[in-house]
């Protein structure tokens, strides 16, 4: 493996999961002040000592990183449908499957197609946005508006193989018009130099949060160049400036540029907005409706304990105001431990609170902690489930649900309506783990996990929160079984009204052959598509399947199915390659929609 693709692969471990392991042993974090450079010579200098670390980090591993809902609209406002599945109400996530009632917005390898969806008989194409090379397209709808977003990164020809160059990549958000459907109408491209992290929309605004290696390394190894974010609005460009950049003056081994910028996806005269950071590599976001918390880990409990220095086991977190096109950095903090994702971060009643795992050695630990707005940690709980980690974290109200695995799974209720005093109320010990919790109501929380090999849905009933119990769960028969859903919760389908809870779901058949006194396990005859299930107090009841499988090549990824949207009484699945239509209540096939 080079060192570029090395640290490219860290790089998008980082980025796609926040932080589920590290094995270095770390110290409880000291709060540090955060800081702005007052010149471009004191932010070199400032990245020229940390390369001195890096060097430490590259003879140990031999690697280096510094090159690197709205409200629907005219039929939608008359039909009942689905929207994408968010952590917080009242801010969206962007997504590959859109709908507002009447359209379908679908993205599909490097393009974004626009469908009639509703009603099923007017079902139709209307048209197709080509973006070319693009990686990771999501996007959002606004009323007349549509937000796409995406990565591009340019392609260098070696030995005359042709192979992505991330390291100088662009993120883009392009709003287009699409008051005709048939003819969407480019209205904006905002640029910036680096990878997109994530982001959020909240009333009119789309925030997000881009990541640039904050330097490019010259022909030796003293020789580097600080690479400043830039931002291109409709052809013109600007570049941040060093004493517009904030840092935690903390130790650190790789550092990043990391910008959180907002885009009014409305009004197309407005200019975007920023605040950046020097910051870790990689960042996890949680957003509540007015404020942004990046949690970024502090990377110099990587490097071996005898050459480390001020070593620390923690994340950092920057609390970022935002109202409308107003960023605001307010406050930085830290705690002990790595977070899984997002559903580790939570606000509430004004308090932030967060749940990490640490490693001392080889003895995990895990820990919750109350943050106040200035992130100051004013509760906590620590030591829980020693030896195992966080599989699941769901904050609802007052009390947080954690699920910790090594053999068996440890179902965590505790009690955080004391910022100052939380408290663990009662635990359940099940086999196998929950990678995605999602909430039935207040007394009942759904899981989807593994039990040995195969899929599991879990229903843990909290009323009595002394003594969680699981009232009911669903295997998927088969050699090996799983969902997409516990690292996408997008593609989890709930509906309590309905009773309707729907999912994609693979499963294999599993052989054992011996081969010269050896066991070898063989994966066979794949099946791929979504499961749909009635879902009460009492449990799961399966209603059918739904496959888009190529008969003639059961391995054609294409139609694997990625989302599940309902209008009305129409469910709608969706793969790269097609959209089917099935009555809801039968799940009977009543019309297909090619993408192509």
């Amino acid at each position: 493996m080079t060192r570029g693709y090395a640290a490219l692969l860290l790089a998008i471990l980082l980025t796609t999961v926040c932080y589920s392991f590290f094995v270095q042993p770390g110290v409880r974090p000291v709060s540090s002040r955060l800081e702005t450079f007052s010149s471009y010579e004191e932010l070199e200098g400032f990245l020229r000592a940390s390369m001195e670390r890096a060097k430490q980090f590259e003879n140990v591993y031999g690697y280096r990183m510094y090159e690197d809902a709205r409200a629907p609209q005219t039929l939608g406002a008359l039909t009942e449908h689905s929207l994408t599945n968010v952590q917080v109400a009242g801010v969206d996530e962007s997504d590959i499957v859109k709908t507002d009632g009447e359209y379908l917005y679908v993205v599909s390898g490097s393009s974004v197609f626009i469908l009639r969806a509703y009603p099923p008989d007017e079902a139709g194409f209307l048209s197709r946005i080509d973006l070319n090379e693009t990686h990771g397209v999501e996007i959002y709808v606004d009323g007349d508006k549509i937000v796409v977003l995406g990565n591009k990164y340019p392609y260098i020809l070696t030995n005359d193989i042709r192979f992505m160059y991330p390291y100088i990549g662009e993120v883009f958000v392009k709003v287009y018009d699409i008051s005709d459907r048939a003819k969407p109408v480019l209205a904006r491209t905002v640029i910036l130099n680096g990878t997109l992290i994530g982001s959020r929309m909240v009333d009119n605004y789309v925030y997000a949060v881009v990541n640039q290696p904050a330097t490019l390394l010259g022909s030796n190894e003293t020789d580097f160049e600080v690479i400043l974010p830039r931002i291109y609005v409709d052809g013109s460009v600007r570049e941040v400036q060093p004493t517009e950049v904030r840092y935690v003056n903390v130790s650190d081994v790789f550092y990043y540029f990391t910008t959180v910028f907002s885009v009014n996806v409305i009004d197309d005269s407005e200019e975007p907005t920023y605040e950046p950071f020097l910051t870790g590599v990689g960042a996890c976001m949680y957003v509540s409706p007015s404020n942004m918390y990046l949690a970024v880990p502090n990377t110099t409990a990587w490097i071996l304990p005898e050459k480390a220095v001020e070593a620390r086991e923690e994340t950092l977190i920057y609390r970022v105001k935002f109202d409308q096109a107003e960023i605001t950095c307010e406050a930085e903090g830290a705690v002990s431990g790595y977070v899984l994702n997002q559903f580790s971060m939570d606000e509430y009643n004004g308090f932030f609170r967060i749940a990490t795992t640490s490693w001392m050695g080889n003895a995990s630990k895990n820990s919750l902690f109350i943050l106040d707005q200035s992130l100051r940690v004013v509760g906590g709980l620590e030591d829980l489930a020693p030896g195992e980690r966080i599989y699941s974290a769901r904050f609802m109200g007052d009390r947080c649900y954690l699920v910790t695995f090594r053999q068996i799974d440890p179902f965590f209720v505790i009690d955080v309506g004391d910022p100052a005093e939380p408290r663990v109320l009662g635990y359940l010990k099940i086999p196998g783990f929950s990678g995605y919790l999602h909430p039935y109501d207040r007394d009942h929380v759904i899981g989807v996990g593994k039990q040995d090999n195969s899929l599991k849905l879990s229903l843990f009933d909290v009323t009595d929160v002394n003594a969680p119990i699981e009232t009911g769960k669903y295997v998927v028969e088969g050699g090996w079984s799983e969902s997409t859903v516990p690292w996408d919760h997008k593609a989890f389908l709930f509906d309590k009204p309905r009773g309707l809870l729907a999912l994609p779901v693979s499963i294999w058949s599993v052989e054992n052959t011996t081969v010269e006194e050896t066991v070898e396990i063989y994966f066979k005859d794949y099946w791929q598509g979504a499961y749909v299930f009635d879902v009460s107090e009492q449990g799961f009841a399966f209603r059918g399947s739904i496959t888009h499988m190529n008969v003639t090549d059961p391995y054609d990824f294409g139609f694997e199915i990625r989302r599940i949207v309902y209008i009305d009484g129409v469910l709608y699945t969706v793969s790269d390659r097609t959209v089917q239509m099935h009555d809801l209540e039968s799940l009977k096939l009543t019309g297909e929609l090619k993408l192509s």
